[in-house]
């Protein structure tokens, strides 16, 4: 089911009646369904792959406990082996065994042997898995760890699993933040509420206004850049960086506003990244929870930066090439990965990957420095060179893609000024709000009230004009 779908505009509020009037008083009822909601909304897609919820869910609970009773080290090792084992088996093998057959094939045959027969086979991605495969694996290393006891209620963990609303695009929530929430009783908060319903329409007005009215532009020029003039591939890569921003951040704001609803807080997974100053607060901003979860269930256990430059630098490339691969069964996102891993290096050398901070940026000032505005400008200008990678169909596009936004400079053919308008306007409303990056705040006064009624209206009625021009699902979906 899709966030911006009349069946789900139906299903959200037959859900909260249920939560908030019938179910209230039982904690037990409520994640029943919550649980029972998350399987109806997964399986909207495709119900044959609620199995794999279902048993990874089983998998891990029962490994937990097992963790939890087990003193011995070495079987507790084991166990958490079985844990990851089975969870990236699965992720592998849906998502990764025909890239790899395939990758072996064409190397074979580049170096003369041919293969007549290809063993690859017919399989569907199931959507979200790679969300829901990293979470279940957090809960078992933060159990062996002893960060954390596990939960005999199956319910409870079960609804952690599959919580609707960031079950198919995250963020990847912590068992650590996440499960306490299930496991205690909610109270309806007014003011939660009237937060998730700002950000729920916040990110809807930048997935169904922005990211889907970009939509066809991208497509246009990335299946036709040889013959578009230089202008219009810098515009086409401006837009894809703005499409990709827009449908990701606005599905983070949908899931995070909607677990608002239900009294649950979901981690931030978006912090203005376009405003970074280099390429180390880029990654602080983006896509935050996958970048914390490679810290600290991968980066860390290889010894992060504590054995010396050489082996951090290696443990950097390593942690971006997985971080490609987890994006995608292409090389294209492999090359991304590795580009950003370019990137991020001199800032780890000269020690400024974590110089800058959120709050510093044009602090008490409305415009940022000259020197702020430089970096973030050209801190967005590799990030959109690295996005053209990932959006391009091969390797070798990608750079015939560069090659011509540097030697053609020509007028473009489409009129391009009401999707640069929109983008405009985006950064100005974020630039407003980059301190606010939940739109977490009180209404000081009955003019404040009526002005942010207004806001709100404004932007319900682009939704409701632009809803359904172009019907995408969300980039993050094939992830």
């Amino acid at each position: 089911m899709l966030f911006n779908s009349v069946e789900f505009l139906l299903f959200l509020p037959s859900v909260f009646i249920l939560y908030w009037f019938v179910f209230n008083n039982n904690l037990k009822l409520q994640n029943l369904l919550i649980l029972g909601s998350s399987y109806v909304f997964y399986g909207w897609w495709d119900y044959r792959f609620l199995f794999l919820i279902i048993l990874s869910t089983l998998v891990d609970y029962v490994i937990g406990i097992s963790l939890q009773n087990q003193k011995i080290e070495t079987k507790r090792k084991y166990l958490l082996w079985c844990s990851v084992a089975f969870n990236l088996s699965v992720l592998g093998f849906f998502k990764y065994y025909n890239f790899f057959i395939t990758s072996w094939v064409d190397l074979f045959n580049s170096m003369g042997y041919e293969i007549q027969s290809v063993w690859t086979l017919n399989i569907v991605l199931p959507v979200g898995i790679s969300f829901y495969t990293f979470q279940t694996m957090s809960y078992t290393i933060d159990i062996y760890r002893k960060r954390m006891e596990p939960t005999y209620d199956f319910i409870s963990f079960a609804s952690f699993v599959s919580f609707f609303p960031q079950l198919v695009a995250g963020p990847i929530e912590r068992a650590t933040n996440l499960v306490p929430q299930v496991l205690k009783r909610r109270v309806f908060q007014y003011e939660q509420a009237v937060n998730g319903i700002r950000l729920i329409v916040w990110g809807m007005f930048k997935k169904v206004v922005i990211a889907d009215s970009l939509s066809p532009i991208v497509e246009e020029v990335f299946s036709n850049y040889s013959d578009l003039p230089g202008i219009s591939l810098w515009l086409g890569a401006i837009f894809f960086s703005f499409q990709i921003y827009c449908d990701f951040s606005g599905y983070s704001d949908i899931a995070i506003g909607t677990s608002k609803l239900f009294g649950f807080e979901l981690s931030t997974n978006f912090k203005f990244p376009y405003f970074s100053r280099n390429i180390g607060e880029f990654w602080r901003r983006w896509h935050i929870s996958l970048s914390n979860w490679f810290r600290d269930y991968l980066y860390i256990p290889l010894g992060g930066s504590k054995e010396g430059t050489l082996k951090s630098m290696r443990n950097i490339f390593i942690i971006f090439l997985l971080s490609g691969l987890w994006h995608g069964a292409k090389w294209t996102f492999v090359a991304w990965g590795l580009f950003h891993a370019v990137l991020f290096i001199p800032s780890f050398v000269f020690r400024t990957n974590r110089k800058y901070k959120y709050s510093d940026l044009a602090e008490n000032r409305i415009l940022p420095t000259f020197k702020e505005g430089v970096q973030m400008f050209f801190t967005f200008l590799l990030v959109m060179v690295g996005w053209i990678f990932f959006r391009s169909e091969t390797i070798v596009d990608s750079f015939h893609f560069i090659h011509r936004m540097f030697t053609e400079f020509t007028l473009p053919d489409i009129f391009w000024r009401v999707w640069i308008q929109q983008i405009v306007f985006l950064v100005l409303i974020e630039w407003i709000i980059r301190n606010r990056e939940r739109l977490d705040f009180r209404f000081t006064s009955k003019r404040a009230l009526i002005l942010e009624l207004i806001v709100l209206g404004f932007f319900i009625a682009f939704i409701s004009i632009y809803w359904g021009r172009v019907n995408t699902t969300f980039i993050y979906f094939q992830f």
